[in-house]
């Protein structure tokens, strides 16, 4: 059994089209298709039911795709300990986020602590995120709602009150506060179902005995401010995303206690770098601050 067969074995089960996964790894579909054809005579068994170029993986290949995962998590691991060893000022951060307000104050604080080290971000649904966290593709995730499972360390780094953002002109802006109630013939702006804070805000808001009327739902939070200001709808914004304009009007939540727990995750056997215990204080000291 040799690593490549495992990596494109990975590739395949993920993607679940030879064709796709082909283009993934940078090879060609018959290459691909015989490397894979090679592990299951070394195993002795098919690990994919096969449809034209579709696979689906069988009893064989789900039991095997839990040990292929675990196996190659290890090996980057240790690739990452020994470039940490060798190389520590260098190397890539990389996260992923449920949403992207604080990221840019945070990673400029960590910046300035490790101008060496590059980082790559994603902003990805909570889903998206347990997953990469579970193959060990990223080292932390902000996320929120915290995620508790046995292989994930999480820290609540902050409890973040969400607040109704309404235009200038609107029927509530000369009002501090506001019960839900009184929003159940509004239309809103917000994020698509599968973001922590739409799904925290829709399950508070049914509870009370209404769903929101969205007439606008998108994947980028910092659009909803145009879209608030532009008369469009109102919008549930956290209060650590906020931002001071002059034709929105914020109002807190009366009655229901409506905040946000924001967490840092990262996977219990994920080695953690040097830079990234920095970047793990950065967080914590950033989010301090907010009190």
């Amino acid at each position: 059994m040799e690593l490549l067969q495992l990596q494109y074995f990975l590739a395949v089960a993920r993607l679940e089209h030879v064709t796709e996964a082909a283009r993934s790894l940078h090879v060609t579909q018959s290459s691909l298709s015989k490397t894979i054809q090679r592990l299951e005579e070394d195993l002795g068994v098919p690990l994919f039911d096969r449809m034209g170029r579709k696979l689906r993986l069988n009893a064989f290949g789900s039991r095997f795709l839990r040990r292929a995962e675990r196996a190659l998590f290890e090996l980057e691991q240790g690739r990452q300990e020994l470039g940490d060893l060798s190389s520590p000022e260098k190397g890539t951060l990389k996260l992923a986020v449920t949403t992207a307000g604080t990221s840019p104050h945070i990673l400029r604080e960590f910046r300035k602590k490790r101008p060496h080290i590059q980082f790559h971000v994603q902003m990805l649904t909570t889903q998206e995120m347990v997953t990469l966290l579970h193959r060990g593709e990223v080292d932390f995730c902000l996320s929120s709602p915290p995620i508790q499972e046995d292989d994930i360390e999480c820290q609540i780094v902050h409890i973040d009150p969400i607040l109704i953002a309404v235009p200038k002109e609107h029927r509530l802006a000369d009002r501090n506060s506001v019960s839900l109630m009184e929003l159940r013939d509004e239309w809103f702006v917000g994020v698509r179902k599968g973001h922590g804070t739409r799904d925290l805000v829709d399950s508070v808001c049914q509870s009370v005995g209404f769903e929101p009327k969205y007439v606008y739902e998108g994947n980028e939070p910092a659009r909803l401010s145009d879209l608030v200001e532009a008369g469009i709808g109102i919008a549930f914004i956290p209060s650590t995303v906020r931002h001071s304009r002059e034709h929105i009007h914020y109002l807190q939540v009366e009655e229901h206690e409506l905040v946000r727990e924001i967490a840092l995750l990262w996977h219990r056997s994920r080695y953690i770098s040097r830079a990234a215990m920095e970047f793990r204080e950065v967080v914590a000291e950033y989010f301090k601050t907010l009190g």
